[in-house]
């Protein structure tokens, strides 16, 4: 059933899930202090991004999946800022590897934004 979801055949929700395995990681090293603060924000801004590609491929129109993806970008931002303020609290690198993730699944986010409208 699972392989025959329109999601598992995109590039962009491959690293998506990819990011939140590397988000959930790096958050394990927080301080005990952020486990419902900056470390649960993380966690729940990069679920939602291949959430919402598989949402959004999951609509009949592309007119619905547009939007998802969208949504997708703003949480691409949103979790940007957040690993922008765990690094400047010392709790991530800045050249970590989910600032390298995140710019993949951006552009290919952005790709695919691009393919749906046309």
């Amino acid at each position: 059933m699972a392989g025959d979801r329109p999601h598992y055949k995109l590039d962009a929700w491959k690293e998506a899930m990819v990011l939140v395995s590397t988000i959930y990681r790096a958050t394990q090293r927080f301080p005990r202090e952020e486990l419902y603060g900056l470390s649960s924000q993380l966690r729940r801004t990069a679920v939602s991004i291949p959430g919402n590609i598989a949402e959004g491929a999951g609509r009949k129109g592309s007119r619905e999946f547009a939007q998802f993806l969208n949504i997708a970008m703003g949480s691409i931002s949103e979790l940007e800022t957040q690993l922008l303020i765990a690094a400047d609290l010392g709790y991530v690198q800045r050249d970590a590897t989910a600032f390298a993730l995140l710019e993949r699944v951006s552009k290919l986010v952005h790709g695919l934004q691009k393919h749906v409208a046309s």
